[in-house]
């Protein structure tokens, strides 16, 4: 287990007294599991135990959801087709997932969390932003919230997680990257701008693929070059994200750790071990992800107007089709009804279709919390 402490002097780490924006004190933790599906099926099958372990599907149809830390070492990780895993580790050792028990797992998790703090924001099953400035524990230092937490999770899951300790949000996160796996790290307000300077921004969390890509044929390597350009220059080139480029940058990040935000999503998808060429197998497999969207929105009192469709082709290639109705959906036969208008033109297909994914958006509430994207799983 590695441990990086903060800094000794006067009693008080410097991650624990930076002033927040309303003028207090902020202290974040980002608690991450290791590994955790993977981990899950090691602790409750002694026989995967130092071996390497995709959670998956070893078809060639198959996509790994996630990988042991044996198994990263070969080059595996999630998202990656189960063919390409296999070629890069003939060892890997391929288990169906159990989405019922890692939620069960989570949700020890989360009560642990809410021991020490109220404003606990999940990200996924496996990790979550802690606001920890007036903690439930009356403890003063954020460091040894995250050292209890990270014990008890062991103790009570035979997990282990890693953490992070800032100031903020967006720091928090990058240290918890920093001692994986079994590790915590903390970046003092007087480390955070040179932490940030240092960063590739390819490992910057908000930037993508894509939007790195692009960094890089500007010239934008490390947050130091970011820094060095100019809140309009980034705001010409990455819209909405460029003030907050410009921010973190400079190693701040206002957000508040939010525990109810607004949902803005619902979708569901599935990836077809042989691919779909008909428009018969297309609505067979969307009614099985309308319903279940649909029974999600029963459950919890939510209706959307936007619907869209997701078809991903056989070569990974994908496009999406949306349709806003006046007003919310009240059934699932009316999503049915618009995911058939937007499925209808794409046939006869030119390449077969490999997943398929129902989206309902603009969303009704009937409270104002405010809780991120939910992907339901099939």
């Amino acid at each position: 287990m590695l441990i990086a402490r903060e800094p000794e002097g006067d009693g008080r780490s410097g991650a624990d007294v930076v002033p927040s924006p309303a003028g207090g004190v902020r202290k974040i933790l980002h608690v991450d599991m290791d590994a955790f599906y993977a981990s899950v099926e090691q602790r409750d099958n002694p026989e995967l135990r130092g071996k390497p372990v995709a959670v998956g599907y070893p078809e060639a149809r198959g996509v790994v959801a996630a990988a042991s830390y044996e198994a990263r070492k070969f080059g595996v990780h999630s998202a990656m087709p189960s063919v390409t895993a296999r070629r890069k580790c003939p060892e890997l050792i391929f288990v169906p997932h159990r989405f019922d028990v890692y939620r069960a797992v989570s949700e020890q998790i989360h009560a642990i969390f809410s021991e020490y703090t109220h404003l606990i924001e999940p990200l996924s099953l496996d990790e979550a932003y802690l606001d920890v400035t007036e903690n439930l524990k009356g403890m003063e230092f954020a460091t040894e919230i995250a050292e209890q937490i990270r014990a008890r999770i062991r103790a009570e899951t035979g997990l282990t997680a890693s953490a992070g300790v800032s100031y903020n949000k967006f720091l928090a996160k990058m240290a918890s990257d920093q001692r994986k796996p079994d590790g915590l790290f903390v970046i003092t307000p007087k480390q955070g701008p040179a932490f940030v300077e240092a960063l590739p921004v390819k490992k910057f969390h908000g930037v993508g693929p894509a939007t790195a890509e692009k960094m890089l044929r500007l010239g934008i390597e490390t947050g130091a070059d970011l820094k060095a350009r100019d809140r309009a220059f980034l705001q010409q080139q990455f819209g909405k994200s460029g003030p907050y480029f410009y921010w973190i940058a400079r190693g701040i990040d206002e957000r508040e750790v939010k525990p109810d935000r607004v949902r803005k999503s619902i979708g569901a998808e599935d990836t077809f071990r042989e691919d779909i060429h008909d428009v018969e197998a297309a609505r067979a497999a969307l009614q099985a992800l309308i319903d279940k969207v649909w029974r999600y929105c029963e459950t919890n009192g939510i209706r959307g107007k936007t619907i869209t469709l997701k078809v991903k082709w056989a070569d990974f290639t994908q496009i999406t089709r949306s349709k806003t109705a006046a007003v919310p959906a009240t059934s699932a036969a009316e999503i049915a009804a618009i995911v058939e208008l937007l499925l209808l033109p794409i046939f006869p297909v030119p390449k077969g279709i490999r997943l398929l994914g129902v989206t309902l958006s603009s969303l009704d509430h009937d409270d104002e919390n405010d809780e991120p994207q939910l992907a339901l799983a099939l």
